[in-house]
């Protein structure tokens, strides 16, 4: 009888047992990492198919680079006309100029329309004209998107301005896909859309998902490591993409109002419910920098930040003790 009852605990084990599937591919022009738990690797990756089918499609609703999509049609009639769109792309826009206001512009989704004066690439050793930097965001300006909820329209006032809704967009989508692999009651599973990533339930051996946290003074290591429970975290930082000039560092991240790229932080890790969300409050904080970037977190006790600044401290919104995560000093060089 014991032996019996050891094999039918063997068997309730096995046919409980989880696997993890994992996929990486290029979509929305950036890499996508996708892992699905299920009950066999067949279900899993057909999982996966789905999310790779979720993603493309928001691709094509929204990506202001293919011509076909409703974006770029609002961007072609910029100045001209408004333009009918879908109410899921009208209520991200909705969202992401929500955002544009409690960050006073630090976020703006019309900075698709910025001349690209600044380089990235190392070949930059000397500021633009303070003239070349205004004309920059002359066509970039939240305040001139303009819509109409009950015609579900989009318009750009000013020709020549154009939205993008950027990595703000992976986020929305890795957002998307776990709401639809919950509700086909995928228990647990990972959507990372180049660093925006949201994650569900545990690993197959019920341990939570971890992420590490880059140390932007060393990218080969992590400084800090923290478990996610139903979280999505996203990462800006300037340590990999920035200018080096007259010994200051100048962030990829644009301040949308100046001109100017962000200082002072280089690098800004956001934890949340939300990938969109997480995303808009990370891009933001590197613009608007530590004292104001963390007095604006702290309003929203749903979300964790961790930001690192170019000189090596680090600094964390009023939720999170780092000491608790932190495995190894930052040491700025």
């Amino acid at each position: 009888m014991k032996r019996l009852i050891a094999c039918l605990l063997m068997l309730s084990a096995t046919c409980h047992a989880q696997v993890q599937a994992n996929r990486t591919v290029k979509l929305m022009g950036s890499r996508c990492d996708i892992s699905i738990v299920a009950q066999d690797y067949e279900k899993a990756n057909k999982y996966i198919d789905t999310v790779i089918a979720e993603i493309t499609r928001i691709e094509n609703l929204i990506s202001d680079w293919k011509p076909e999509t409703q974006v770029s049609a609002v961007n072609r009639n910029a100045g001209i006309a408004p333009v009918k769109v879908d109410r899921e792309v009208l209520e991200l826009t909705e969202r992401a100029l929500h955002f544009s206001k409690i960050t006073d512009g630090a976020f703006d989704i019309s900075f698709a329309a910025m001349e690209r004066i600044w380089k990235f690439d190392g070949s930059m050793t000397e500021m633009p004209t303070p003239e070349a930097v205004k004309k920059s965001v002359e066509k970039v300006g939240y305040e001139n998107i303009i819509i109409d909820k009950e015609n579900s329209t989009i318009f750009l006032k000013l020709p020549g301005m154009k939205i993008g809704f950027g990595a703000l967009g992976e986020g929305y989508a890795a957002d998307r896909c776990k709401k639809m692999m919950l509700e086909k009651g995928v228990k647990a599973g990972i959507v990372n859309g180049s660093g925006d990533m949201n994650t569900w339930g545990t690993q197959p051996d019920g341990s939570p998902w971890t992420v590490g946290i880059t140390n932007p003074m060393n990218k080969n290591r992590v400084f800090a490591v923290f478990p996610l429970h139903q979280s999505a975290v996203v990462t800006s930082g300037s340590y990999e993409k920035f200018a080096l000039i007259n010994g200051k560092r100048y962030a990829h991240i644009i301040n949308p109002v100046t001109g100017y790229p962000a200082t002072g932080l280089c690098s800004v890790t956001v934890m949340g419910p939300s990938a969109e969300l997480a995303n808009g409050f990370s891009t933001s904080i590197m613009v608007l920098g530590k004292d104001a970037g963390l007095n604006l977190i702290n309003q929203f006790p749903q979300l964790s930040c961790i930001m690192v600044t170019d000189t090596g401290e680090v600094f964390s919104s009023k939720n999170i003790d780092i000491k608790k995560y932190q495995t190894e000093e930052i040491k700025h060089d």
